[in-house]
């Protein structure tokens, strides 16, 4: 599956994504709004899609603030997504007694539509290019770290006041390296009602083992409704259903947000990832998950307090073994070394290029050695705790707001609040065993990982046992109450300083050693990348010009392709698996976990069409992060819907491979079926195809 995978969560401070590449193939690239591959559709496709196409796509698309994307399919607010990107709000409103994961949700009226308790939605309305006015904020500063405070200064100021004078979230974002900033401006939703979505088994059937794997017969697919001021959202940008679905061969396009890629790291960063960074995130994720599987192990109840936790940590381990993987294979290695030796060449071949740029790929070098060292720490100071989370988050934003706004830490400026209070204040409801499951696990992981005597396990710890600590902590606190959350917030740092909450003052104890890491790596190292990524970027738009793509920022972006088939095992991929092989692989397995179909599933075997497509393959180029994103023709007609990627694409966060890189996508046509023929929601299958 491509959820938003784990690096953005995992990564220190310090923007490690430098350059781009320079000769593009046919289909590669995730393209930026603002700058589509008009010129490589019309030379191979013969497509000119205009800028109102452009922009219809662009407002039908939407981003999901816990990883995904989407897209809407009605003029009532009607959104489409995966089930797995669904997932996070059906476990927060799941209970012992009703577990909407595994037995999925259908909303018959509209009076029953399940209110999401903290998923924000974003639509991107508008576009603007800051790039001159934040270089030359830092224009004239001759220290990397000044200059860099100066940067983000002048963004923080670009947000609030377009927050301010329009009511839109507003993010600036950089993009090519600090070779361009833009001002991405969105309309938020709040409002976000679950609809529809089928049983895991459905919509995961093969479980793990046929995760990044194709073919695939799995229906990942759950609805929402977004609702603003109450009533259901009408809107004229939505994407019409195809009822015909992806044809083979056919050019098809994906808009969505794919959430960090590395193709424009330099050798010296990719050395770093595969022999630090990799292998820590691959232990961290083994540990996590044993500790996960032995606690479900417990009883139904512990079953599915973590049954999510196990699928997204397995999703993510696949992911960084198949990166790891990839970092040792020779031929991706020569490729990028390749690359970075071109640009360098027409740098030095040029005085005044060499003189402008030719030493960022030292400083980058410098920048990574510094970080080495100190790259564990970044890893295993965990303690994966929702409640210390909050502490933490609570403690720096009492502390943060007092601050002119360009002062503060980035997660805290001004026009970003509304957004984050939204998140600080969920009322999911958090469960005290699992608080303490993955604590314990964390904090005893980083004291084998760094030491007993590391500073930030310390400032949690005091010294304590492990286990006995974590539980004064968890049932100590009283952060699990929103109500409690707001009213911290909202005294400010007086409340906070005088709350004897455990939670609170464990993260007053634990906030100068997060704090004194960060600086360290924003002063010493993100300021020199920054100052080197855009000598990069800017050295690169000198040789090679815009006609390339920046890397994946969580942003939305364009790709296209074709679907097609590929060569794998010997043999050859089809463009599209079909309902006669879902119920012939489960037949294939005996009808065993994790290829058992679910009773909705079984009884409707004589009902359903079999030759309906389910899923297909394209050549479009998606990473983590695209999951739910949706699939158009040249009409812009919804034909189907990311939901993960081949096992080859997993080396796609570094380098795209048209011949054998596939997004694997539902069926457009697979969907009407599974929701007529298997669920009987006829008026909600009138809804997609605008029947009603």
């Amino acid at each position: 599956m491509f959820v938003r995978n784990l690096r953005s969560a995992f990564l220190f401070p310090v923007v490690l994504l430098l350059g781009f590449v320079p000769l593009v193939r046919a289909e590669e690239g995730m393209w930026t709004f603002d700058n589509p591959p008009l010129k490589q559709l019309a030379e191979k496709y013969n497509f000119h899609p205009t800028q109102e196409w452009l922009d219809h796509i662009r407002l039908s698309s939407v981003r999901l603030n816990d990883g995904g994307s989407g897209s809407f399919i009605s003029p009532d607010g009607l959104l489409l997504t995966n089930h797995h990107v669904a997932r996070f709000q059906l476990q927060k409103n799941s209970t012992a007694e009703h577990d909407y994961v595994r037995d999925g949700f259908y909303a018959a009226m509209p009076d029953q539509e399940m209110k999401s308790p903290d998923l924000e939605v974003n639509v991107l309305v508008g576009m603007q290019d800051v790039t001159a006015r934040v270089e030359g904020a830092a224009k004239g500063i001759a220290d990397d770290a000044q200059a860099l405070k100066a940067r983000e200064a002048e963004m923080a100021a670009i947000e609030k006041e377009n927050k301010d004078k329009t009511g839109l979230r507003s993010d600036v974002v950089t993009l090519y390296n600090g070779g361009e900033y833009w001002l991405y401006q969105y309309k938020a939703y709040t409002d976000v009602r679950l609809v529809f979505a089928p049983e895991e088994q459905a919509a995961f059937f093969g479980g793990d083992p046929d995760n990044f794997t194709y073919p695939r017969y799995d229906l990942d697919m759950a609805l929402y409704r977004v609702y603003d001021n109450g009533k259901p959202l009408h809107t004229e940008n939505y994407l019409k259903w195809s009822a015909k679905g992806a044809a083979p061969g056919e050019l098809v396009f994906v808009s969505g947000h794919p959430g960090s890629s590395a193709r424009q790291d330099t050798m010296s960063q990719l050395l770093m990832e595969r022999d630090v960074r990799e292998p820590a995130i691959i232990e961290y994720l083994q540990r996590r998950i044993a500790v996960a599987q032995q606690f479900a192990k417990q009883g139904p109840e512990q079953a599915r307090l973590v049954a999510s936790d196990i699928f997204y940590l397995q999703n993510s381990l696949k992911v960084y073994l198949g990166r790891s993987v990839a970092l040792s294979d020779k031929a991706i290695l020569t490729k990028k070394q390749a690359e970075e030796d071109d640009l360098r060449a027409k740098v030095a071949a040029n005085p005044d290029w060499q003189k402008e740029y030719g030493d960022a790929w030292d400083e980058v070098a410098r920048a990574v050695e510094l970080a080495r060292p100190r790259m564990r720490g970044q890893i295993f100071r965990r303690t994966d705790s929702h409640l210390f989370t909050f502490a933490l988050e609570i403690v720096q934003y009492v502390a943060e707001v007092k601050k002119p706004d360009g002062e503060r830490l980035p997660q805290f400026h001004e026009a970003g609040l509304d957004s984050l209070r939204f998140q600080m204040l969920s009322p999911a409801r958090i469960y005290p065993s699992t608080e303490k499951l993955f604590m314990a696990n964390a904090l005893r992981l980083a004291i084998e990982k760094l030491g007993p005597d590391d500073a930030y396990v310390q400032a949690i710890l005091q010294g304590g046992d492990v286990d006995k600590t974590v539980g004064a902590l968890v049932d100590g606190t009283r952060l699990a109450d929103p109500a409690f959350r707001k009213s911290l917030l909202d005294g400010g740092e007086a409340a906070v300083a005088a709350s004897n909450d455990p939670m609170i003052a464990a993260a007053r104890r634990a906030d100068p050693v997060w704090r004194a890491n960060y600086l360290y790596f924003r002063d010493k190292i993100e300021s020199v990348l920054d100052a080197a990524g855009e000598k990069l970027g800017k050295a690169r738009f000198a040789v090679y010009g815009k006609n390339a793509y920046p890397d994946a920022t969580f942003t939305l972006r364009l790709s296209y392709g074709t679907v097609d088939g590929y060569p794998y095992n010997g043999t050859i991929a089809p463009p599209f698996t079909t309902f006669y092989g879902l119920y012939d692989r489960s037949a294939s397995f005996s009808d065993k976990p994790p290829f058992d179909l679910t009773p909705k599933e079984a009884a409707a075997r004589d009902k359903l069409d079999l030759a309906t497509p389910l899923n297909f393959v394209c050549t479009a180029d998606i990473i983590g992060g695209n999951s739910g994103s949706p699939v158009v023709n040249r009409e812009g007609e919804l034909v189907g819907l990311i939901f993960d990627g081949d096992i080859e694409s997993l080396a796609g966060d570094f380098v795209y491979d048209g011949t054998r890189n596939r997004a694997v996508a539902v069926h457009s046509a697979g969907i009407i079926e599974g929701l007529r023929k298997i669920y009987g929601v006829g008026a909600l299958a009138d809804e997609l195809e605008g029947k009603q």
